[in-house]
């Protein structure tokens, strides 16, 4: 069965959202990631894991429609470094809100933020949290590295970097696994500075810094150490995590909708 909004008809969507289906709204970024890799890197990897994650889900029974990626977030601390398309927090956050109202005003009652970007994280969960109190709807929103912390410390993620960091050696791995052509290797240092400051924080707290929100000259670690093969066992975790999560999810919303 088909999971892409883009490819169903209205009549086709119309059903889906009468039958208690969740729209998933995948949330990447167009941003600079260090002299290395391409500016769409998450907009790239939200890609792959919605698709596969949603996908594996359906088979399994959960009824998901997978909309488009919004491939241009919140990413206004890159843009002094250039190669970077942002909307300021305040407009993406009433795109987030106007794209649920869109699905909400098509019949859907379930409607769910899966985010690949950091800076678009506290406008996701903030768009999720309006949505639900102004609608008698269910919302549910995360990033991908949240859903999946346990499962890339299982295999051992962070020990050659920061997870999942920015345009180091975890990301420059997935995008390996993903299409190397995309990589300019030949910017690739062996060491970089890192800011200890940006991983070791207590959760649910904030400190930063001006030009250094995501480390030294827009990256947070060098990424010499990354490979295809790691990207490709990351991805398959994450996938793994997200698709679990999405039915878990979904399973909770059935279950309170049906009294249990």
């Amino acid at each position: 069965m088909t999971i892409e909004f883009e490819q169903l008809t209205r009549e086709q969507l119309k059903h889906r959202a009468r039958d208690g289906y969740a729209a998933v709204i995948p949330l990447g970024a167009i941003e600079q990631h260090g002299p290395h890799l391409p500016t769409g890197t998450d907009t790239f990897v939200c890609r792959e894991v919605s698709r596969r994650a949603v996908q594996l889900a359906a088979d399994k029974g959960t009824r998901l429609v997978l909309c488009p990626v919004l491939p241009i977030g919140c990413s206004s601390h890159h843009l002094a470094f250039g190669g970077t398309l942002s909307f300021a927090s305040h407009t993406y956050l009433c795109i987030l809100k106007d794209i649920g109202n869109s699905l909400i005003d098509s019949g859907f009652q379930r409607i769910v933020f899966l985010n690949a970007h950091g800076g678009n994280e506290y406008l996701m969960h903030q768009a999720a949290t309006d949505l639900a109190v102004q609608h008698p709807v269910w919302t549910a929103s995360a990033s991908y590295w949240t859903i999946a912390q346990t499962a890339l410390e299982a295999v051992a993620a962070a020990e050659s970097g920061p997870v999942p960091g920015h345009a180091g050696s975890f990301e420059t791995s997935l995008v390996m696994a993903l299409d190397r052509a995309h990589i300019d290797r030949s910017s690739i240092g062996k060491h970089h500075p890192e800011r200890d400051w940006l991983t070791g924080v207590m959760p649910g707290t904030f400190i930063g810094r001006h030009m250094e929100l995501t480390g030294v000259n827009g990256y947070t670690d060098a990424a010499d150490q990354a490979t295809a093969a790691q990207g490709r066992t990351y991805i398959e975790a994450i996938v793994q995590a997200v698709s679990s999560w999405l039915v878990d999810t979904c399973s909770r919303m059935d279950e309170a909708d049906s009294g249990k």
